[in-house]
């Protein structure tokens, strides 16, 4: 592990490699834009780049357009003090950073989407020089930055492309994040980070940029490794989520309270059950578990019931609104829409799905309470199929409150009275 105290940043000894003083972030979200943030607060020159003329232009005028905490005053501070700006495609850098999103397949398939990935390359490859340093960070399939490597030499075959024993022109490596939404300038620069080269040097060199900012340390590895490490943390959060979640469905078959149940059992100490949800969500854990399953379809067998239990989850949720729906008629209010509390992010989210079904099943008696409803319009075409409502109104009205997420903005209301309630994250427990 590199010793995080260090200032390696970047030139480190005996590479002969240029030294890192600008660098280009591709890909403005959720991980894009706080890491552009952190490495200008370090001091490097840094160019974010992202194909959303709005998202440049909002981090040109200094306006995050990612909710997260202590983000917004470290982009007024980078932008106001000239070592942050944005662009819509790369120019030349010393290294390059590819944040972009790695969806899967909406046909039914289940397969890696790495159209994003791959337009980024595609867009750096003709600006690289000799001396680069290129790092995916994009959540991917074991063996995508080798990939993009060969990309690589096939649009710049007058570059040398590194191999496992030898150096090239250029110096790739793979290194994900491992932050919590919500936290993630306190994660990035705390947690300890995954940095896998293509060679040795390579990850040298990403650990030495990283080292700029991250005070967690580095741990190094080839990039292949890496790339599992972090398909393989996903997974585990998804499996661990799947059993609390099944357990909630088992416990309401059977007429039990799943959190007095999961109270109890968690006086065990060697025992720790997740509290259940409506679902999964977000972009990594909910796709993460189908890149490994797309390669060992015969062996990720508990991987592949985990996700189709927490994908179940949402109907079971739908299935006990329909059931009040049955009983007492009326109309429903659904608070939260996101993929959880506090963010405004709605990528994967089991709420919009859960809310988007309700609002066919049962239209015009289906409202939803949202304090990111301006995120979610710019963002969700399909956000028009839904009436979104302030949570006065919403409540006023209902004849059925359904707790998805719990927002801050939610804290302060009280438990509803002569309403049934479907809550699904224990909120008012």
């Amino acid at each position: 592990m590199l010793d995080s105290n260090r200032k390696l940043g970047v030139n480190p000894e005996g590479t002969g490699m240029a030294e890192v003083n600008r660098l280009a972030v591709l890909g403005l979200g959720h991980v894009g834009l706080p890491t552009a943030v952190l490495f200008a607060g370090a001091g490097l020159s840094v160019v974010g780049v992202d194909i959303d003329e709005g998202v440049v232009g909002s981090v040109n005028s200094a306006v995050s357009p990612v909710v997260e905490p202590g983000l917004g005053s470290s982009l007024a501070q980078a932008v106001a003090e000239g070592r942050l700006r944005a662009a819509t495609a790369p120019a030349p850098a010393d290294a390059f950073i590819v944040a972009v999103p790695t969806p899967i397949q909406q046909d039914g398939t289940h397969a890696p989407d790495l159209s994003y990935v791959l337009a980024a390359i595609r867009a750096v490859a003709p600006v690289l020089r000799p001396g680069n340093l290129l790092i995916l960070e994009s959540t991917s399939p074991v063996g995508t930055t080798r990939q993009c490597l060969e990309l690589i030499g096939r649009l710049r075959p007058d570059l040398r492309m590194p191999g496992e024993d030898t150096d090239g022109d250029i110096d790739m490596a793979y290194s994900p994040e491992r932050v919590l939404p919500g936290n993630a300038m306190a994660e990035l620069v705390n947690n300890r980070r995954v940095v896998g080269g293509v060679t040795p040097r390579a990850a040298e060199r990403a650990a030495a940029l990283f080292s700029t900012y991250v005070r967690g340390g580095c741990l190094i590895t080839d990039d292949r490794s890496a790339e599992m490490v972090k398909l393989a943390e996903n997974i585990y959060r998804d499996v661990n989520i799947a059993f609390a979640n099944e357990l909630s469905m088992i416990c309401n078959g059977l007429g039990l309270d799943v959190r007095k149940i999961i109270d109890l059992a968690n006086h065990h100490p060697r025992v720790d059950i997740l509290s259940p949800g409506p679902g999964v969500g977000g972009h990594c854990i909910p796709v993460d578990p189908w890149f490994v399953i797309a390669q060992a379809p015969e062996d990720a067998r508990l991987i592949r019931v985990a996700r189709e239990v927490n994908e179940e989850k949402q109907r079971h949720v739908v299935g006990l609104v329909r059931a009040a729906a049955a009983e007492n008629g009326g109309r429903i209010a659904c608070f939260g829409l996101s993929y959880k509390a506090d963010i405004n992010d709605f990528r994967e989210s089991p709420a919009l799905e859960i809310v988007l079904e309700l609002s066919s099943e049962f239209p015009g008696r289906v409202v939803a309470v949202e304090p990111y409803a301006d995120s979610l319009r710019a963002r969700e075409p399909r956000a028009e199929r839904l009436t979104l409502v302030p949570a006065d109104i919403a409540l006023a009205d209902a004849d059925i409150v359904v707790m998805l997420v719990g927002h801050s903005d939610f804290k302060a209301m009280p438990k509803p009275t002569g309403k049934t309630i479907v809550d699904t994250i224990g909120f008012w427990r």
